[in-house]
């Protein structure tokens, strides 16, 4: 495959997956079915795309934002109909109808494009994929997929892990990189809940504003975050009703915590 000599950028976050067994091991993860639509964001040079168009799939829709590469994509599956290029900015452009995504996220990316493939708790996509296939930075992966009481547990584990099931696939360190990045990263699944399984928007609403309330200060106990929304007697009985102690911390509290806190101490307004 030529790319005229294209020299990598460091403004599109660009390391080139070089590992065949990682590669192998994000196109079975997808656990792609024939007839199925794929979404790749972040293309590259083509290795994981031509995987994924070995595996029989239906159509598969690239994104790429670095124009040198699109005219390399372009003429190397030039032959293959099913594959469809757009060139841009996946966090402007109208993404294609698919049933499955998989991509290399840009690091300095990480959290837009999460938000745009997975929406957020309070407005999820309405026709969500049925699975994401991710290369992300290691740091993020665990906290995407953390346990309450463990350090790497944050905000961003309670609202994802409400959106979808999340685990791990492999670490890559950076030698599997072309240019090795500084940082490990990680193949992470996601599956993101159906509509009937999420939660209702305004109970949603309500929980990231909990959210951000109390992880604003993590170290805090939470008796100390949420002073002065109720009385404290009445506090302790509301968080007691939610089967939570005031004396834990936010990262101490399960994603089915945070929500039963959410009913008992920002009650809907006709409740």
């Amino acid at each position: 495959m030529s790319f005229g000599g294209h020299q990598t950028r460091k403004r599109f976050g660009q390391h080139w997956l070089t590992d065949t067994a990682v590669l192998e091991r994000i196109v079975a993860a997808a656990e792609l079915q024939p007839g199925e639509r794929v979404l790749e964001v972040g293309p590259g040079r083509g290795a994981l795309t031509q995987r994924l168009l070995a595996t029989g799939l239906a159509e598969l829709h690239a994104i790429e934002l670095d124009r040198d590469l699109v005219a390399g994509l372009r003429q190397h599956f030039a032959g293959d109909t099913r594959f469809q290029l757009l060139q841009g900015d996946v966090l402007r452009l109208d993404l294609p109808v698919a049933d499955k995504v998989v991509a290399n996220i840009p690091y300095n990316i990480t959290g837009p494009l999460l938000e745009r493939l997975v929406g957020r708790l309070d407005r999820p996509l309405a026709v969500p994929y049925q699975r994401l296939v991710l290369l992300v930075q290691q740091e993020v992966g665990e906290r995407i997929r953390a346990v309450a009481g463990s350090s790497a547990f944050s905000a961003l584990s309670v609202r994802l892990q409400l959106l979808a099931h999340c685990r791990s696939v492999c670490t890559v360190p950076p030698r599997c990189f072309q240019p090795p990045p500084r940082v490990m990263s990680e193949v992470i699944v996601l599956d993101p809940l159906p509509p009937a399984e999420r939660l209702e928007p305004e109970l949603a609403t309500r929980l990231e504003g909990l959210l951000k309330r109390c992880f604003a200060a993590r170290r805090k106990m939470l008796r100390n975050s949420l002073a002065g929304l109720w009385s404290e007697p009445e506090l302790a009985e509301r968080a007691q009703r939610a089967g939570v102690s005031l004396q834990q911390r936010p990262q101490e509290l399960s994603p089915e915590r945070w929500v039963e806190l959410t009913r008992q101490i920002c009650p809907a307004t006709h409740d």
